[in-house]
């Protein structure tokens, strides 16, 4: 695996808190996950004004930029964008980055993190058997990984492994929607935009922050 990966997310999600705000980050979880496309087009409007209000992501979203966006947990079907391919098309719509490429493939399913026990988790070494990179006939200048929610970046560990492996020239970095904070009892907002470092160690993937 590749020692470490930055990355970026926008917004937080607290899976068990009961404030108001915590309650609130669940409904945004699921119009995510939903993949509702004003509510995608609407959150990458967000993340943009955070790369020109604050330039938080510098060099993530060039216009040089190619987004690859992270399968889910079961092969997709033919004709079928998932929502992590949606967001990345939001994102390109909206100025943050050049193309959207769709050659980060999931050939065989794993289960899903968010419904599996702790220890039934998918490893990052199931991740990454379980996916493949396709062809491409130019070879991208900058690569960013994009997915919907971020937990522990075991899936973006993988995945950023195997499309290294693709491209070992290419810079990789990742950008993830929304950010799990499961070891935190309640958060004070939905906008908390981070850019932070997901690590290979010990076996597993860690995030900071």
């Amino acid at each position: 695996m590749i020692r470490n990966i930055s990355f970026g997310s926008c917004y937080v999600y607290s899976p068990t808190g009961q404030c108001a705000v915590s309650r609130r980050s669940r409904l945004l979880r699921a119009l995510l996950k939903a993949g509702d496309a004003e509510f995608l087009g609407h959150y990458a409007a967000r993340v943009k004004q955070e790369v020109c209000a604050h330039h938080l992501f510098a060099g993530y979203f060039q216009a040089t930029t190619v987004l690859i966006p992270v399968p889910g947990s079961m092969p997709q079907p033919p004709g079928v964008a998932s929502v992590a391919e949606q967001l990345a098309a939001a994102l390109v719509e909206a100025g943050l980055g050049g193309v959207v490429w769709s050659g980060l493939k999931r050939v065989r399913p794993v289960r899903k993190s968010a419904t599996a026990p702790g220890g039934a988790r998918p490893t990052v070494a199931k991740h990454y058997d379980s996916f493949t990179v396709e062809p491409r006939e130019s070879l991208p200048e900058r690569i960013l990984l994009v997915d919907d929610v971020v937990t522990k970046g075991r899936t973006l560990i993988a995945a950023a492994t195997r499309v290294h492996e693709a491209f070992p020239q290419a810079p990789i970095c990742a950008f993830a929607l929304l950010r799990t904070m499961g070891l935190v009892a309640e958060i004070a907002q939905l906008v908390d935009p981070c850019v932070g470092q997901i690590r290979w160690r010990a076996g597993d993937a860690h995030r900071c922050p």
